[in-house]
């Protein structure tokens, strides 16, 4: 009896070690899952194509293609939040009898850092940074003589500190900043001598010619109002409204630079989705231009509307 107690026990031991054994392994050799980052990748290409062949209405055959990105990094750890988001676009448009010709441009970097007191408020003390330019020249077709914007000019920079109220079951958010820096760079000597955008122009003699080159950039001091709405609005279309205000404390304060994208992304399957989108900008230092007896002529700033309609191929991963 007691040599069956001694093996029994003797057994149990065994296993109780071969037991602590193997969790020993799996808690060493089990990798660490847990991440604070948050990833989406999409990219999307849309087509719009018309071909005519002994059309007896006539009309000219076009291709347009249009190349678009967006890619987030999110972290977030307790009362840690910090989104980062990059945006590229570039259309391209061909037509018969005619130059090709750009159609949309853009670039821009997103990033905002913001912390909370506490897991229940809703309100985080934040940083924002912004920078937005294009990837090309722009041109005021079919004069392809002179551009009237190039990569970097524009460009602007927003930097600033202030408060965030963040409802991520709404997908709503909403940021204002009493303090921020607004840079306007315009690194294109012809267009910076033209006082494009606002920069300080050449100064010139009494024959035109250039005494001192116009500078490539401005600064300004001011406030800064944003918001965004993305969510889901019914099934299979996704709604992203944002809007930017601004108005500089020195210079003509309450004149307000607006930005308003309006986006609605419909999925028609995994791969293919369709879009409805406007942008609308106001910028009192950005003046128009317009054609008077055959000269063109600058007057004062006016209403920038972009509205876009694309089918195409989409990829998210």
């Amino acid at each position: 009896m007691m040599k069956i107690k001694a093996c029994f026990s003797a057994v149990l031991l065994v296993l109780f070690f071969q037991q602590g054994h193997a969790q020993a392994l799996i808690t060493t050799t089990l990798p660490d899952t847990i991440s604070h980052w948050e990833k989406t990748n999409a990219v999307g290409l849309d087509i719009n194509e018309i071909a005519f062949v002994n059309w007896s209405v006539g009309g000219n055959n076009s291709i347009t293609l249009l190349g678009k990105g967006n890619f987030t990094r999110k972290y977030t750890k307790k009362n840690v939040n910090w989104l980062n988001e990059l945006i590229v676009r570039y259309g391209h448009n061909s037509q018969e009898g005619q130059i090709p010709r750009k159609t949309d441009d853009q670039f821009q970097f997103n990033s905002t850092f913001g912390y909370k007191k506490d897991s229940i408020t809703n309100w985080y003390y934040s940083a924002k940074f912004n920078f937005n330019t294009q990837f090309a020249n722009g041109y005021n077709y079919p004069n392809k003589t002179h551009e009237i914007s190039a990569p970097l000019a524009p460009a602007y920079i927003f930097l600033g500190v202030g408060g965030e109220y963040i409802r991520k079951d709404w997908g709503f958010n909403a940021y204002f900043s009493p303090l921020t820096d607004k840079t306007t760079l315009v690194l294109n000597q012809y267009l910076a001598d033209q006082g494009s955008f606002g920069v300080r122009k050449a100064t010139t003699d009494a024959d035109g010619n250039i005494v001192e080159h116009g500078k490539k950039s401005r600064t300004e001091l001011g406030i800064l109002m944003t918001n965004q709405l993305k969510r889901q609005v019914f099934k299979n279309i996704m709604l992203d409204n944002r809007l930017t205000l601004y108005t500089d404390y020195l210079n003509s304060f309450g004149n307000i630079d607006v930005n308003w994208q309006f986006t609605l992304d419909m999925t028609v399957n995994q791969y293919v989705k369709a879009n409805i989108g406007a942008n609308l900008v106001y910028d009192d230092d950005i003046k128009a231009t317009e054609e008077r007896d055959g000269e063109t002529v600058t007057v004062g700033p006016k209403l920038q509307l972009k509205q876009m309609l694309g089918v195409g191929l989409s990829y998210t991963f």
